[in-house]
């Protein structure tokens, strides 16, 4: 399991761009997050080293199953925390910055009420 939010915030990155361009390199992230070459270099390293992540011969990224956990895991924290904060009258910008620090963080038990709460409570 990923303990470090950066590698959880790469590994939910590649599944994001996986779904909105199909196959991702390097490249891609370090548009998308507009970080440099080199730190987007050295993440990728160490998402290899790992097993999260897998690099074909012409620099195309996987996700390998655990790091499709984990990337599965913080885009739903991400997208029911913006949504849910957005619901308080947050504004989106600033809920979407928000439950990108939240999601690594909280816990299982409240992560598990809230979703609840949003399916149960508000979906009446």
């Amino acid at each position: 399991m990923i303990t470090h939010e950066s590698a959880e915030n790469y590994l939910e990155t590649i599944l994001v761009l996986q779904n909105r361009i199909g196959e991702v390199r390097s490249v891609d992230i370090v548009n998308e997050l507009e970080f440099t070459r080199p730190s987007v270099s050295v993440a990728m390293k160490k998402l290899r080293e790992s097993g999260h992540i897998s690099v074909d011969g012409d620099g195309y990224i996987s996700l390998t199953e655990s790091g499709m956990h984990t990337a599965r895991r913080m885009l739903e924290r991400h997208t029911l925390l913006t949504g849910f904060l957005t619901w308080l009258g947050v504004d989106e910008k600033t809920a979407a910055k928000d439950a990108c620090r939240i999601e690594h963080v909280i816990s299982e038990q409240s992560f598990e009420k809230i979703l609840r709460f949003v399916s149960e409570d508000l979906g009446k």
